[in-house]
């Protein structure tokens, strides 16, 4: 049976609320009506799928010997992977992407060094930025040292930039003229998607498994606009000198009890203010106690992080069922 070649999912013409619907001849159109809409009206239809439905994409992976690829959003870097690398037993190259929206003056190397406390048996690493054409000659290079047959699987989260990644190589390393599907909402790519690069290179597009407590799954199109950064972020510092608040749009409020330095690296796009006294406003949110150490981040899943100058005892507002943590700090 065909596929849809923007999101890999099944063609068909008896049912248009079902994935993969067309209208006409399946042997004439490649394209899907939602992909079709998706692309030249911004009209995303929301396909509930869960990552039960993609596990036997996972599982079938893990039979292989080929190269897998795992891309990671440099902003929404998660606590655990396990959920992803359990079922892969072969070579992994990590690659971070988005590498545009983080300050330039830090070094890449400090993300690699990083890497190596995540948990992932990867055999080597790299950074990339897919709208910049940073880093993807390397990358290109990578692929071709380490993979082990004709196949290489592209794997991640939802919104780490996948596709977005194919597409420009699509664009600068081949002569096809098919691209994948992109959009800043979750469950875009419903199916595997083969991309013949050449004769002796398929990429193997997947769908993005989906980050139950990432922030991105809980908001509408209008508000992850502001959410993911369109440029290179500037960090916001604070420095608190007695109880302050702090407020970003209305979806985050941060009580601070003491002396610290609070640096934002969330979309610059999203609004932010401080105030010294503290209203009742957002308190119907999720409350969470973070016990924060010197040198830490404070992540909110799918939102960005937050780097704390010393040791502190706070108090959080967010919307339930986000993911709310501390590491050692990325920056």
């Amino acid at each position: 049976m065909s596929k849809c070649i923007g999101c890999g999912a099944i063609l068909q013409t008896k049912n248009m609320e079902e994935e993969g619907y067309i209208k006409g001849d399946n042997d004439v159109k490649r394209l899907c009506e939602r992909c079709f809409r998706i692309r030249n009206y911004g009209d995303y239809k929301i396909i509930f799928k869960s990552n039960a439905d993609f596990e036997p994409i996972l599982k079938k992976i893990g039979t292989t010997n080929d190269l897998v690829v795992f891309v990671v959003d440099l902003m929404m870097m998660n606590k655990d992977f396990k959920s992803i690398i359990q079922y892969f037993n072969q070579n992994i190259l990590l690659v971070f992407t988005k590498r545009d929206v983080l300050p330039k003056s830090i070094n890449d190397q400090k993300f690699i060094d990083y890497a190596k406390n995540l948990g992932i048996p990867f055999v080597d690493c790299l950074v990339v930025s897919s709208y910049k054409n940073y880093g993807l000659d390397v990358l290109m290079d990578k692929i071709e040292y380490y993979k082990t047959s004709n196949q290489v699987y592209i794997v991640g989260y939802t919104n780490a930039g996948k596709s977005t990644l194919i597409n420009k190589i699509i664009y600068n390393y081949s002569d096809l003229k098919d691209t994948i599907t992109t959009s800043i909402l979750p469950s875009t790519t419903l199916n595997s998607v083969e991309i013949p690069l050449r004769e002796d290179l398929t990429f193997i597009d997947t769908p993005g498994l989906i980050d139950s407590n990432s922030f991105i799954n809980l908001v509408d199109a209008k508000l992850l606009k502001k959410i993911f950064p369109k440029k290179e972020i500037k960090p916001i510092t604070y420095q608190i000198k007695e109880k302050q608040t702090i407020f970003v749009e209305d979806i985050l409020r941060i009580d601070v009890n003491n002396r610290n330095n609070f640096t934002f690296y969330f979309s610059n796009s999203l609004s932010m203010k401080r105030t010294f006294k503290k209203k009742n406003k957002l308190l119907h949110l999720k409350e969470h106690i973070i016990r924060v150490r010197p040198q830490e981040d404070i992540v909110i899943s799918g939102l960005g992080f937050i780097r704390v100058s010393n040791s502190d005892v706070i108090k959080l507002y967010i919307r339930d069922l986000v993911d709310v943590y501390t590491r050692k700090s990325l920056i």
